[in-house]
């Protein structure tokens, strides 16, 4: 486990300790060894600043006296499930279902049972809503969000500046400023993207488009439209909660207006996110501290 103190006014790095102002934080990397009581288990958790809440991996789900047809009916019931770590290692749970969460992402929106569990390092927990999602397909399966957290921790991907969950970045190419969700949790950069067009496109292989001109419209927050044209850089395979997905890649000056840089950003239908541009890891290392806690 890699911690260290953190205050806002000053950053200097002694032993991995940074001064930030007058309140305490604790440093969080990409991927922490966390535990959640009562499993015995060991996580390899994904700190991700997109995600509101925690989320960790449940399959088998039984609700205790039996279930509603309706999931908001079984709040207040105890819920069985079977939880499983990176290594394999499993463990049957009970805990009561406190809500149900909807969460939304490029497939749509999906409702979650919510539990209330104590989350964390060993021998410092945190009591915090925890949706129940089957991540058998995912890298990690306890994934720490932004719920988490606040409660005193700040996200280091960077040494360097600091930036919140929300902030306003400029796309250069376009002209166009973006409400940007800043998420640790993603590892590349994700912008909206219709009507895509690629010349002399190869619809069975899409790696044989790499190199060839594409089209597309982007849209920000606002409303306000751009068609953009440029080449193929490669294409991404995006890992999701539904599946895997295959993108094109194309670079982009990315970053607060007047400190744009080249990027690599996948193009997706993002018309049903909150958000048109994402930033992933590849635009945050070695740059930004993200503080969950500061204000756009």
């Amino acid at each position: 486990m890699f911690r260290s103190i953190v205050f806002s006014a000053l950053l200097c790095c002694l032993v991995s300790v940074s001064v930030f102002a007058s309140e305490q934080f604790t440093l969080l990397r990409q991927v922490e060894s966390m535990t959640v009581d009562n499993s015995g288990l060991m996580f390899k958790a994904r700190i991700d600043t997109g995600a509101v809440n925690t989320s960790l991996h449940a399959v088998d789900l039984h609700i205790i006296g039996g279930a509603s047809e309706q999931m908001k009916h079984n709040i207040g019931k105890m819920i069985e499930f079977t939880t499983e770590n990176e290594q394999g290692q499993k463990q049957r749970m009970q805990a009561e279902i406190v809500s149900t969460s909807k969460v939304k992402n490029a497939q749509g929106i999906e409702t979650r049972y919510m539990v209330k569990l104590d989350v964390g390092h060993p021998g410092d927990l945190h009591k915090v809503y925890v949706n129940l999602r089957d991540r058998s397909h995912m890298n990690y399966k306890l994934l720490i969000g932004r719920n988490f957290i606040k409660k005193g921790y700040v996200v280091d991907v960077a040494h360097n500046k600091t930036i919140g969950p929300v902030a306003t970045l400029s796309i250069k190419q376009t002209g166009l400023l973006f409400d940007t969700r800043i998420d640790t949790g993603a590892g590349q950069n994700s912008l909206h993207a219709v009507n895509i067009q690629v010349e002399n496109e190869d619809t069975v292989n899409i790696d044989n488009n790499i190199g060839k001109i594409i089209t597309f419209t982007t849209e920000n927050e606002k409303g306000e439209q751009v068609e953009l044209r440029t080449k193929i850089r490669s294409t991404a395979l995006i890992r999701n909660a539904q599946g895997t997905e295959s993108r094109y890649t194309v670079r982009l000056n990315v970053g607060v207006p007047g400190e744009e840089y080249l990027v690599d950003v996948n193009l997706a239908d993002r018309t049903k996110m909150g958000y048109k541009l994402l930033i992933g890891r590849n635009w945050l290392q070695g740059r930004y501290i993200v503080d969950v806690n500061k204000k756009s």
